[in-house]
């Protein structure tokens, strides 16, 4: 029986659209580890691990560690992705502003 975690993270990949080994790669681990942490009720990762699960299915650690199982809101979404674009070159952030004025504007 899979763990409220591991329920959490497979609904989110699969929102996502990714595949075990699709995660696994994001994640620098393996897909059975992935499948383990999805399937199995004692499994306990590392926070490292968990960390990186976070990043790459686009949700705060803390909403990925809470009893919610509710689709993530619009603020734990954001949260994660200002925690990505605090992490890119300038050149890059620079880009991303020049898009969303664009966007907005219209």
């Amino acid at each position: 029986m899979a763990s409220p975690i591991g329920e959490k993270i497979r609904g989110l990949r699969k929102q996502k659209g990714y595949t075990l080994d699709q995660l696994a790669e994001l994640c620098d681990t393996s897909k059975s580890r992935i499948w383990e942490l999805e399937n199995r009720d004692s499994v306990r990762p590392t926070a490292n691990k968990l960390g990186k699960l976070s990043e790459a299915l686009g949700v705060t650690l803390e909403y990925l560690m809470s009893d919610d199982n509710s689709p993530p809101e619009d603020e734990v979404v954001d949260q994660a992705f200002y925690r990505e674009y605090k992490k890119m070159p300038t050149d890059t952030k620079k880009k991303i502003r020049e898009m969303v004025r664009i966007w907005s504007d219209e």
